[in-house]
Formats: C-alpha cells, structure tokens, sequence
C-alpha cells in the first residue's frame, strides 16, 4: 500500500493579495484574497495540472500520483501582514512575551527571526487557537 505524501504549500503575501506555491512540484501556483481562497485555488490548480497531464499524455509528477495532504506554511512577515487587523502588536506581545518593536521589525521585514522567535509566535497562535475552539457560545 502506497504511503500518503506531505506536500508543503507557502503562501506569501503579494501585492494586491496572496501567493502560493507547492515546495515539492515546480509550476504549480495559486493567488486568492483570503487564505481560504488560496486552499481552495490551490487544490484546483493541482487538479487542472493532474488533468492536463493526462490529456496531454504526460507522466503525473509522483509528489501528485495517488494519496497527498497540503501542509499549509507561511512567513512571519506574511501571517502578521495577513493578520495585521486582528492580532495587534500588543496582543501579540501579550501572546508571545516579544516587545512589539520586534514584532513591528518581522511583519515589516526590517529583521528576520530566529527560528527559537518563530516557535514562540507558532506555539502562541496555536494556543490562543485551541482556547478559541474549546469555547462555545
């Protein structure tokens, strides 16, 4: 029995709106105007690849052959670019224990941080995420 593949998408903040790619599969691209557009696109362009693959007789990359998730991923910059008007600066330093010129200096691209930085700002998300769900109203 095949194994199901991780492919890892990144969704990078553009212009007017939002960018992803697939790490593991050159030429597969998507944009959209939420993050949800961006799932829902990007699912599609890989199908429309699939397909055009085999209309055109040509070999289906094996990262896309079979059983594969999408691993959604993005920068620091880009999640406090996304988020600019929901996670405010001094929540996110109550969240994450990081003074808000920092956070201030990764949303603007001013620094990049360190990978000890980017867990702190993960694990917080993720906490403040599984209070959000274990509520009900």
């Amino acid at each position: 029995m095949e194994k199901t593949r991780t492919l890892t998408a990144v969704i990078e903040t553009a212009e007017n709106n939002y960018a992803a790619y697939i790490e593991e599969l050159d030429g597969i691209v998507a944009t959209g105007s939420t993050i949800d557009g961006i799932k829902q696109n990007l699912t599609e362009a890989i199908n429309t690849f699939i397909e055009t693959c085999k209309e055109c007789g040509c070999e289906v990359p094996k990262a896309i052959s079979g059983e594969y998730t999408i691993h959604f991923k993005m920068d620091i910059s880009s999640l406090l670019g996304i988020y600019t008007g929901i996670f405010t600066k001094s929540g996110l330093e109550r969240l994450t224990g990081i003074n808000q010129k920092q956070l201030w200096h990764y949303a603007n691209g001013k620094s990049v941080p360190r990978k000890k930085q980017v867990k702190r700002i993960e694990q917080a998300i993720h906490r403040l995420g599984q209070e959000l769900i274990a509520i009900q109203l």
